[in-house]
């Protein structure tokens, strides 16, 4: 396994982040314990969860299952960098008209509290805001996020879903009070959604940044298997497919040039740019999880990320040079 450094912390994690979506939902207890075994064993060290996974009422099934994952012991908790997320509806009557998705101190501090207790764990070393919440000033987060560092509770602040502006103003709020700020962006960024090459990625990178790409395959669109019938659920519906055919038939002929998977040359692609920390790799069985490993040992050429550009073309570069003179 690769590790890099997450933004311009001194936390060093592995280049490809575990996503546990899955857990408790479409993935069982047994087989989740397995592909987190499984993880560690192969280098991977960067947990991704958040309090609303199970979903619904069963929102926090998810960290359970790590929790009860972690209390097993042999070094598992130790050797984890654990992200966790807050922001949406945990379905506790007790928050009244606070349930409703967005961020405060209440939900920092009460929703903190929950998730500690469902990890079974004391600290958590990357917490992060789900959503954006332009509705909440940054003297009320920076003031919450400064209290539970100072307990021990987290180690840094991410962010996710925010636009480059938001990451800008949240930067320089930071700064205004002597403290780190962000050290990690979560966005869904990925062959065929590039938007974020516009402002997000550039703003993320000059302001010490790491992006975590969320959906690295597109819900599964780019795993191989969409053009062949696979689309389900995870994939979109076959409208979409449809919609993507060609630029789908083009990418697989690609992979099949290089003589790799497509999920592989998704993700590496994603690898090879230098604003990336790590794509969450949100897999669902043991089989998913080993197969997606090779993605950190492949380069690819000039000519393979030239091909990428023709099939999947982004917005042109960076704001404004994208669309100004």
């Amino acid at each position: 396994m690769k590790f890099t450094y997450l933004g311009r912390s001194g936390l060093k994690v592995s280049r490809l982040c575990l996503g546990t979506m899955n857990f408790g939902v479409d993935t069982d207890e047994q087989e989740s314990y397995r592909i987190m075994d499984a993880a560690l064993d192969a280098g991977i060290n960067f947990f991704d969860t958040a309090n609303i996974y199970g979903w619904g009422e069963n929102a926090g099934r998810t960290e359970e299952i790590i929790g009860r994952w972690f209390a097993q012991g042999g070094g598992r908790r130790e050797r984890t960098v654990l992200a966790t997320k807050f922001y949406g509806d945990m379905h506790d009557p007790q928050d009244g008209p606070n349930r409703d998705g967005g961020l405060s101190v209440y939900k920092l501090r009460r929703h903190l509290e929950g998730s500690l207790k469902r990890l079974q764990t004391d600290h958590i070393e990357l917490y992060q805001m789900h959503h954006v919440d332009r509705n909440v000033g940054w003297d009320e987060l920076w003031g919450g996020f400064q209290t539970a560092v100072a307990q021990g509770k987290i180690g840094y602040v991410g962010s996710s879903n925010f636009a480059g502006w938001d990451l800008a103003v949240a930067q320089g709020e930071a700064k205004a009070r002597g403290i780190q700020g962000l050290v990690s962006e979560q966005h869904k960024y990925n062959l065929m959604c590039r938007l974020p090459e516009l402002e997000v990625l550039p703003a993320a990178q000059n302001l010490g940044i790491g992006v975590i790409p969320w959906s690295p395959l597109d819900g599964g669109l780019l795993a191989g298997n969409a053009t062949r019938g696979g689309a389900g659920k995870r994939s979109g519906d076959m409208k979409r497919v449809e919609r993507h055919r060609a630029q789908l038939e083009a990418f697989g002929a690609l992979c099949d040039d290089l003589g790799e998977r497509e999920d592989t040359v998704a993700l590496a692609w994603l690898l090879a740019n230098p604003a990336v920390t790590a794509p969450i790799i949100g897999v669902r069985t043991l089989e998913q999880f080993e197969r997606s490993l090779r993605a950190v040992e492949l380069e690819l050429d000039e000519s393979a990320m030239k091909r990428l550009d023709e099939i999947f073309p982004g917005p042109g570069g960076e704001a404004p040079r994208a669309y100004a003179w």
